[in-house]
This record gives C-alpha cells, sequence and structure tokens, in this order.
C-alpha cells in the first residue's frame, strides 16, 4: 500500500467508526453518488427495522454532473425497482447538505421518536456530529453499507475522487462547531497529521473555500 493509501485509510476508518441501526420509527436515507446506500436501507426495510424511507437530496458536488435528477428521485427509482412500494417511502427534495438533510425530515416527520440515518460509510461521523444540532432529543444511529477501501469504492468518483471527498470531511468536523452546523470533535493527532499529509500531496479539491 502506498503512504498515500495509508494516510487515506487512517481518514477513512475514523470517519466511518461507529456504524449502527436499531429498530425505529423512520430510515432517512441520506442521497449522495452511492446507490449502495438505497440498496442497503432497502434491505434494513424488508427486515423489519423501520416501516418507512425518507429519500432526502437534492444534488451535490457530484451528483449534479451525474444525474439529471435529484438524488432522492434517483434513490426512489432504485427503491421501486428493488420491490419496494410507493406508500413505503417519501421524498425530500431541497437538501443539499447533512444538516438540511436531517432538518428537512424532521419537517416532515416532527412526531417521529426515533430514526436510523443511512449514508455512505465515510459520512457516519459527520452526521452523528450534526444531529445533536439539527434534531436534539431524536433517539438516532447512524448505518451505511459495509465495504471496504480502497478496494470497494464506488466507481462514481474513484478512490482519488474520495479521498479529496474525506480531506473535505475532515477539514469540515473542524470547521462546522464555530459555525454551528455541528457538534465539537477534536480530530485525533494520527488523524490530523494524515490528514495534512494528503493536503501536502494535492487532496484539496473538496476543501471549502
Amino acid at each position: 500500500m502506498t503512504s498515500t493509501l495509508k494516510y487515506a485509510a487512517i481518514l477513512w476508518e475514523y470517519l466511518s467508526e461507529g456504524r449502527q441501526h436499531d429498530t425505529c420509527d423512520l430510515l432517512v436515507v441520506c442521497g449522495s453518488y452511492d446507490l449502495r446506500v438505497c440498496d442497503y436501507a432497502c434491505e434494513l426495510l424488508r427486515k423489519g427495522v423501520a416501516g418507512h424511507l425518507v429519500f432526502t437530496g437534492n444534488t451535490g458536488n457530484w451528483t449534479r454532473h451525474l444525474w439529471d435528477k435529484t438524488e432522492a428521485e434517483v434513490f426512489a427509482q432504485r427503491a421501486l425497482d428493488l420491490g419496494v412500494l410507493q406508500e413505503q417511502f417519501s421524498l425530500e427534495k431541497r437538501a443539499t447538505n447533512f444538516a438540511e438533510n436531517i432538518a428537512f425530515t424532521k419537517e416532515m416527520f416532527p412526531q417521529i421518536q426515533s430514526a436510523t440515518f443511512l449514508t455512505k460509510p465515510n459520512s457516519i461521523r459527520r452526521v452523528k456530529l450534526t444531529l445533536p444540532i439539527q434534531w436534539p432529543g431524536l433517539d438516532a444511529w447512524v448505518d451505511a453499507p459495509s465495504y471496504c477501501f480502497p478496494e470497494q469504492t464506488s466507481n462514481q468518483v474513484g478512490v482519488l475522487g474520495l479521498i479529496d471527498e474525506m480531506v473535505g470531511d475532515i477539514q469540515r468536523i473542524m470547521l462546522y462547531p464555530n459555525k454551528g452546523f455541528q457538534i465539537e470533535e477534536e480530530l485525533p493527532k494520527k488523524v490530523e497529521a494524515a490528514w495534512k499529509h494528503l493536503i501536502e500531496l494535492g487532496f484539496t479539491n473538496h476543501l471549502a473555500r
């Protein structure tokens, strides 16, 4: 494994820690370029983890160039193709970030007491840090399909694109508490060191400007 991949694996491990789900009122599926998240959400629905799905997402950095529909609509069509019934899901088509995924779902389902949020593995930590700000008091879990870095990286972004994305995620974990978007969390020293090395190697395309 190259030094670049070793540094990236440190970010992947940190960002994807803590995946779990439990029986709950609602499955909230955060849209992205990775349809495996939708597939996994449909699997949890079939297992009875919850009785209803929400697909949330407009477009983002990747998907505005990938599809001519919103992430929510693309995920919903995938769910229909997998045999999920139309009455088993709702669409939220405005959200452009995790804070909005959560806040707009809360607007739609204010009575919900518990929910499992589904996202990409490398987004688990960011969703967990955003939840207490956007939906305080909710019993919530964050889960993702189980796959390995770098071997099972989505073809939509590729390994180098995913490393760029993770470098941006680490930066946002540092910046967003001051903006009121996420709760604060101190980065482990080895994560911060790996992040700095990757920036030096040129992985800066997803840094906040």
